[in-house]
């Protein structure tokens, strides 16, 4: 569980309903079923007239992931890259298609199966980083669909807000009815700043940052394999990859 996100949320709440008490708002001027269904859900339509299928799956696949990210794992990678240097210079690169079926890792997996198979490293070098960069691109993408709604809901939020005044504008003859009109009409404003701003950029942000997190660990595994497939010593492997770590 990623407690910054965690922490974060919970501030954003904090920030809101606590500011709007300050302010003398109080609580019940931030509940707003009609505001809810104006910025929310027409953000939602917006994103789904804009995004492919095969992009949205993605990025709803991709969302747990801000709070519950998955483990790094890069100093696992390469003790295990530098204990399949040191079988190979035993056994050959034959003697590590067992290790095959043990990993849990298709990206890693694919790139073994390709070292067992003997292929020149240059050509393993190509062939992951087309996988690598069209991973990237593929999470960028769904990444970006969060960003949309970070735009989206501001502007759906100023729709709710006109149609709110139109409403004040209609009841004129009723002066009791304005104040309470005007301020009901701006909670779709807050609503549509707040979820952009405390939400989706946030979350497009972080999901940009573990896809580039990623995309340095595949790299650092296309570098390991194909330094396996050469033969390099497993000393000199190590000291080369561990620069592929967050420091």
């Amino acid at each position: 569980m990623d407690l910054l996100t965690l922490l974060g949320l919970a501030l954003a709440v904090v920030a809101i309903v606590v500011g709007s008490i300050l302010k003398g708002a109080g609580v019940a001027a931030l509940v707003s079923l009609a505001a809810f269904m104006i910025v929310l859900v027409g953000t939602v339509a917006a994103i789904l007239v804009q995004t492919p299928a095969a992009t949205l799956r993605r990025a709803i696949g991709m969302l747990p992931s801000i709070l519950r990210p998955a483990p790094d794992g890069g100093q696992a990678a390469i003790d295990r890259m530098v204990d399949w240097s040191r079988a190979s210079r035993r056994n050959g690169l034959l003697g590590l298609e067992p290790e095959i079926e043990r990993i849990d890792d298709p990206f890693m997996r694919r790139g073994l199966e390709l070292v067992v198979d003997g292929t020149d490293p240059a050509r393993l070098r190509g062939i992951l980083e087309v996988e690598l960069d069209a991973r990237e691109d593929d999470q960028l993408a769904a990444a970006r669909v969060f960003e949309s709604m970070g735009v989206y809901a501001p502007t759906l939020g100023i729709i709710g807000a006109v149609l709110g005044l139109m409403t004040v504008m209609q009841n004129l003859e009723d002066p009791r009815m304005l104040g309470q009109g005007i301020a009901a009409a701006f909670t779709a404003t807050v609503y549509g700043i707040g979820f952009a701003n405390l939400l989706f950029l946030p979350a497009a942000a972080k999901l940009k940052a573990f896809t580039a997190l990623e995309s340095r660990r595949r790299v650092m595994i296309i570098d390991g394999l194909a330094a396996v497939a050469e033969g390099e010593n497993p000393r000199s492997i190590a000291a080369r990859l561990q620069g592929y770590l967050p420091s």
